[in-house]
């Protein structure tokens, strides 16, 4: 295989993620499967998706979405919130339970990230961010990603 950096790079954040998750699985810190799991982060990085918007960028039909949702909100990790303009759609919002997990797992990033600037200079350090921004928003437009509520107040 050709050594390519961005591979690297997500294979280990994609390792340490899913090491976590198992971790807490077994530890019963985590009241999810990790099928739950793996859900919960995709409805979280969707924003405020339908069940039918989550169903489609998972690729499974809306009645087996209905269930995996119902399952996370009795659990207490999502909410449905009946939309203001039509009556009949539904929206999907994680809880504070959500984020109290998700900000666990969001530690690893912070600890790379204060890694970075510490080691590189600030020209470099703003570089690699824009860059970052790029591959987000040009070279991954069909991953429509909200990565959570500090976002909101930086845009």
């Amino acid at each position: 295989m050709e050594d390519n950096p961005l591979h690297e790079v997500y294979s280990k954040f994609r390792v340490y993620y899913y090491r976590d998750v198992f971790r807490r699985i077994q530890s019963r810190e985590l009241s999810l499967s990790t099928t739950e799991a793996y859900c919960i982060e995709v409805i979280g990085a969707l924003g405020s998706p339908t069940i039918n918007e989550f169903a489609d960028f998972i690729g499974i039909s809306p009645p087996n979405a209905t269930y995996k949702v119902n399952s996370l909100i009795k659990k207490g990790y999502l909410n449905k919130v009946q939309s203001g303009t039509d009556k009949r759609e539904f929206y999907l919002e994680v809880t504070d339970k959500y984020f109290k997990y998700w900000n666990i797992n969001k530690k690893y990033m912070d600890i790379v990230e204060d890694r970075l600037e510490k080691s590189l200079t600030p020209e470099e350090f703003e570089l690699f961010n824009r860059i970052m921004r790029r591959v987000s928003t040009e070279m991954m437009p069909e991953v429509p990603i909200h990565t959570g509520p500090e976002e909101d107040e930086n845009e």
